[in-house]
């Protein structure tokens, strides 16, 4: 600060903004040097805009700043300026452009009120409980005495009213890294996440402080018919990025596709000419199609449903009907599977045939051996009477 210059005692007058150094400090009060011909006080109310409870935590003696007179009387040498009243009107000066500006300020928290804190920007700055975090909180004890970064809302000097918002940073602040998040991010990419919430169409997914959304056609290979069946929240989960809406700030996720697919364990598991049991799901015109795995349905076709001739597939099965199967063709890529059940009949009939012919061919041996053994004894017998 310069130096004090000598002030003309006549031109010093209630209002006015002079220089001021602190030369001593009492409990309700400090004195200070202005150049006058004697010293001003400023009252432990006009030290700063929120409440004091000692000057000494104000002001030291040795500190300069600006004062404005308040009161005058040279009669009874009375000189009263105030510190707060400068401080005030350079605070809503810097705060009006702030607003305009969306700058983002810091200060401490001086106190905890109903509804809210208070905070000195210069001034006594109101931050409602709505404003101070990004979800409702119930207890604000531990923010007495923390510096928040905040923005200025809502100003109005004539009721001595300036509304500040820790939340509007925190939601900037949410959006940047949120976009950060998402310009790093590309479609194919697998990553492990957490499950936020369940809506009756998906899963939200953080993945790395950004979420996307799992459709619920993605949760599994096989149909869900809600989310919950599969996952809850708080769960860990792999997932793949499917599309990535910058402009939008959407992500799709999947976790089936993590997984692996319905017809790649189809391929391990189902070969040509093993006999399977499935369940009908849909009739066509042309065939019935059978799920004989989770998420693998094979087609029967309407030639293949019986050993005789059948118009319609209706005729013989009906849907959710258990039902065995052979498999005739497997063909993963195609993501098709061949099945007959008119070729399990068939086998039937023909092991039924065998069968039948075995039987027919040992009574023959058994029939043919005693005539055999009875005509030789027989003619054994006539043999040994001619001799």
């Amino acid at each position: 600060m310069e130096e004090f210059n000598s002030v003309d005692v006549k031109t010093l007058a209630v209002g006015d903004v002079v220089k001021a150094k602190v030369t001593k400090v009492e409990d309700k009060q400090a004195l200070v040097d202005v150049g006058y011909k004697y010293d001003g006080l400023i009252p432990i109310s006009e030290l700063a805009a929120l409440h004091v409870d000692k000057v000494s935590d104000a002001v030291a003696v040795g500190d300069e700043f600006e004062v404005k007179v308040t009161k005058l009387n040279d009669e009874k040498e009375e000189l009263v300026v105030s510190k707060k009243a400068v401080a005030g009107e350079k605070a809503w000066d810097d705060l009006a452009a702030k607003l305009e500006s969306g700058e983002i300020i810091e200060a401490i928290v001086k106190d905890i009120v109903k509804g809210g804190l208070v905070v000195d920007v210069g001034l006594r700055g109101f931050i409602p409980a709505s404003m101070v975090g990004l979800s409702f909180i119930e207890d604000f004890s531990d923010y007495k005495g923390k510096t928040l970064k905040l923005k200025v809302m809502e100003l109005d000097k004539e009721k001595n009213k300036a509304i500040l918002s820790h939340k509007a940073v925190l939601e900037e602040e949410a959006k940047n890294k949120k976009q950060s998040v998402i310009g790093g991010i590309q479609p194919g990419q697998v990553l492990e996440g957490t499950v936020q919430r369940l809506t009756d169409f998906g899963v939200f997914v953080d993945i790395g402080g950004v979420d996307g959304l799992v459709h619920i056609s993605e949760l599994a290979w096989n149909r869900v018919d809600k989310p919950s069946d599969v996952v809850k929240e708080g769960d860990k989960v792999q997932v793949k990025v499917l599309k990535v809406d910058k402009d939008n700030e959407r992500i799709s996720l999947s976790i089936k596709e993590t997984q692996q697919g319905p017809w790649a364990i189809a391929a391990e598991k189902f070969k040509k000419g093993d006999i399977v049991s499935g369940s009908v799901k849909r009739l066509a015109s042309f065939g019935a199609f059978v799920e004989i795995a989770p998420g693998v349905e094979g087609l029967v076709h309407v030639s293949q449903i019986a050993n005789r001739h059948v118009k319609s597939p209706n005729e013989v099965l009906k849907e959710g009907q258990t039902v065995n199967v052979k498999v005739l063709e497997v063909n993963p890529a195609e993501q098709r599977v061949s099945l007959s059940i008119r070729a399990l009949e068939e086998e039937k009939v023909e092991q039924v045939e065998q069968a039948s012919r075995r039987e027919h061919q040992q009574f023959q041996q058994e029939n043919n051996q005693s005539l055999g053994v009875t005509l030789g004894d027989l003619f054994g017998d006539l043999k040994d009477k001619f001799k």
